[in-house]
């Protein structure tokens, strides 16, 4: 007969191919198999743990199927898989390690001064990074670049929303950098201090020293570098710097909110040479990463928050940002009013209560929200489902996998069935386009609380 503890420290070896680490720790990693039963020849019960209501049903609705077929794998049985809630036995070693190192180890003095000479705040690292599959790729680039600074990608380029993690990444190699060469000489500046610097250069008749300072830099960072677009002598000074670093080996990393292609008022020769290297696009956080920023805000304070907590504040605020000033907010609420961090305490400062949380609600199927979503835009099952890109049917397409997904919390694989066998990657960017246009579309938004209303009476 199996080993309980073995066979789950396996099944979370063979998961970490599969899926994220934010998904194994909030899920995973908290729970265990509590018991495995022989029921037929070629058949057992594998009864898994779960510390928590949130996990077992986030467990079930979410990654059921890859549990069973992970099992069924390593056993060479069929698994019937079961969920309950039970807390995991003190004594149990733990099968796999944490999530992530501890941010208050301590940094060297010397190591500090030198990233706030360089303008980089320190404390921005890979390790308290969260990585899911909408960043996965931008952070993989970073590390890329942290190991090998002018070769790897050069210039590497990040573009997305506000807080999406652009300025973490790119603070994370000059951080990774200095630590390994205190003399390393790297810079971080915003596209508007870059500029007000060329302005003051000029004026003072001190644009040699402006030269020297950033023409011999291994590494430039400039955050929101679509700032100096439009502005002839600061992309004229920021071309010949970029070229010399270029020439030199030294490595440049810029972040915008859209790519070169889009910056309006950007000059060719600069547009195609952000082009030359690899941009990533960030897209908005997924549940499990905002569960997991959640998780790594809240250890940064010196709390550790309970997965299920963390799930029910990515389930009420989507932007990481919001998630970081409601975790301080929350820690603030804690110290003053002497409460433990509860469901209660966490329900009550997002404004909501027990009650109205829990009350029963119409369950919606997805059939409905296709439906829903077909004829407010009068369109066809066929065209919605098929394959043409016109935007008349492009739009409300992202619009029902943005509803599939954030409504209905379906896995991004299961979006992609239903909306006319796509995968996972097209989900993720739709979702992505469509999050990202909810603020600046006015008419967007009026569009989807009409779908809204439409499936929720």
């Amino acid at each position: 007969m199996y080993d309980p503890e073995r066979l789950w420290k396996e099944t979370l070896s063979s998961l970490k191919v599969s899926l994220s680490t934010p998904t194994l720790q909030t899920y995973f990693s908290p729970s265990f198999i509590t018991s495995i039963k022989e029921l037929v020849e070629n058949r057992i019960a594998v009864e898994v743990g779960c510390p928590s209501s949130f996990i077992a049903r986030g467990m079930e609705d979410r990654h059921f199927d890859i549990l069973r077929d992970t099992l069924n794998n390593i056993t060479g049985k069929t698994c019937d898989v079961l969920f309950v809630v039970r807390q995991k036995p003190r004594l149990q070693k733990e099968l796999d390690e944490p999530l992530f190192a501890s941010s208050s180890e301590t940094v060297e003095k010397s190591t500090i001064d030198a990233l706030r000479g360089a303008g980089v705040r320190p404390g921005f690292t890979f390790d308290n990074f969260a990585v899911s599959g909408t960043n996965q790729m931008a952070h993989a680039a970073a590390e890329a670049v942290s190991r090998n600074p002018g070769t790897a990608y050069n210039p590497l380029f990040f573009y997305g929303g506000v807080g999406v993690g652009k300025t973490h990444l790119m603070l994370a190699i000059a951080d990774s950098l200095v630590k390994r060469d205190l003399e390393t000489s790297v810079l971080y500046c915003t596209g508007e201090a870059f500029t007000n610097e060329i302005v003051e250069a000029i004026r003072n008749k001190t644009t040699q020293a402006f030269k020297n300072r950033y023409r011999k830099l291994r590494l430039l960072m400039v955050d929101d570098i679509q700032f100096i677009a439009g502005k002839d002598r600061v992309q004229e000074e920021f071309f010949h710097t970029f070229n010399t670093l270029q020439a030199s080996g030294s490595q440049v990393v810029l972040t915008s909110d859209r790519p070169p292609h889009e910056i309006d008022k950007l000059e060719a020769r600069l547009r195609s040479r952000f082009e030359a290297g690899l941009i990533v696009d960030i897209s908005p956080p997924d549940f499990e990463l905002r569960a997991a920023i959640a998780l790594i805000k809240s250890k940064e304070r010196g709390v550790e928050l309970l997965p299920e907590l963390a799930q029910l504040i990515a389930e009420k605020i989507d932007s990481p940002r919001r998630i970081e000033g409601f975790i301080t907010k929350l820690m603030t609420q804690a110290t003053i009013s002497g409460e433990q961090i509860t469901q209660e305490l966490v329900l009550k400062t997002l404004g909501e209560n027990r009650v109205n949380l829990e009350s029963p609600k119409k369950a919606i199927t997805p059939q409905e929200v296709i439906d829903a979503v077909l004829q407010y835009y009068s369109l066809s099952k066929r065209s919605m489902l098929g394959d043409s890109r016109a935007r008349v049917v492009a739009r409300p397409r992202q619009v029902l996998m943005y509803l599939l997904r954030i409504d209905l919390r379906l896995p991004l694989q299961e979006v992609g069935r239903l909306v006319g066998g796509r995968d996972h990657t097209t989900v993720m960017h739709a979702v992505g386009k469509i999050s990202e246009n909810l603020e600046k579309n006015g008419g967007l938004n009026e569009d989807i609380l009409g779908i809204k209303r439409s499936f929720s009476v």
